[in-house]
């Protein structure tokens, strides 16, 4: 899996996955929560999407990814794949949780029902997730609270897979998806982490509606962690606002993944 890497190599950072670029919208929050954290991305691109695998598949694979990143020295893992942590996550953590803390995300149900109570929400994910019992645990919680309304995205994944965000197939993917939908929905939860880096064009084909994800709760879950287990980096006295480094692996290895790799690290969104 991680070909790149050296065994301890990345001792003390923090070990982030996804099943290729997506994970990287919850990157994004990580760092903007932790910047003197030293972070290692790992997306395995060459297997994208989870979401339309087999669940034994998907535990396979994830759990290939967390053995390499703890044998690298990472002191937490978190999994930045809503598929990816309704299919694993509780196998990585009977395996790692006494070493290291083990997060996961979640669709953001919960923020989405805060917001307007008994609304009707949309809720974006991909096949996996959306068959899996961690997601039907969590809208069976909040039944009464919101209309929780499922949409099985397939194909929206590995279209952003792609990037090239602006192309007009993907615009007549995201109208087939959500078009029947649209002026009937009072808010959509993004339960994929590909899916926040298309806000703009979900919004070109659903209006100026409020979208949930899970990645800023993922960053504040993952800082209280690392404080409640006494892992948050000291900082340095001469330079205490030392920005941490930051590491984007693939399995797809070249130039050209590496690049899709920055641009979307880097996007606005």
């Amino acid at each position: 899996m991680l070909t790149e890497t050296e065994t301890g190599k990345y001792k003390d950072y923090i070990g982030v996955f996804d099943s290729g670029v997506g994970g990287l919208s919850v990157l994004k929050e990580l760092v903007k929560e932790l910047p003197e954290e030293d972070f290692l991305y790992f997306g395995d691109s060459a297997n994208a999407p989870y979401g339309e695998k087999e669940i034994g598949t998907i535990r396979e694979l994830s759990m290939k990814i967390a053995d390499r990143m703890v044998a690298d020295g990472v002191k937490t893992i978190v999994i930045a794949c809503n598929t990816a942590t309704s299919a694993a996550v509780k196998e990585i953590r009977a395996k790692y949780q006494e070493r290291m803390p083990i997060i996961g995300i979640e669709p953001a149900l919960k923020p989405a029902a805060r917001w307007k109570r008994h609304g009707r929400i949309l809720v974006m994910a991909t096949p996996a997730t959306l068959k899996l019992e961690k997601y039907e645990d969590l809208s069976h919680r909040l039944e009464g609270e919101a209309e929780f309304i499922p949409v099985m995205c397939t194909g929206l994944a590995s279209r952003v897979e792609k990037g090239k965000l602006e192309e007009e197939d993907l615009h007549e993917l995201l109208e087939e998806l959500l078009g029947p939908y649209r002026g009937k929905v009072d808010g959509i939860v993004l339960g994929c982490t590909h899916y926040p880096f298309v806000k703009k064009q979900i919004r070109s084909v659903m209006g100026d509606i409020p979208m949930f994800d899970g990645g800023e709760g993922t960053a504040h879950e993952l800082h209280r962690q690392l404080e409640k287990h006494g892992l948050l980096k000291k900082k340095e006295s001469g330079d205490p606002g030392k920005k941490g480094e930051v590491v984007l692996l693939s399995s797809i290895p070249g130039a050209e993944s590496e690049e899709l790799y920055r641009d979307m690290f880097r996007m606005e969104i």
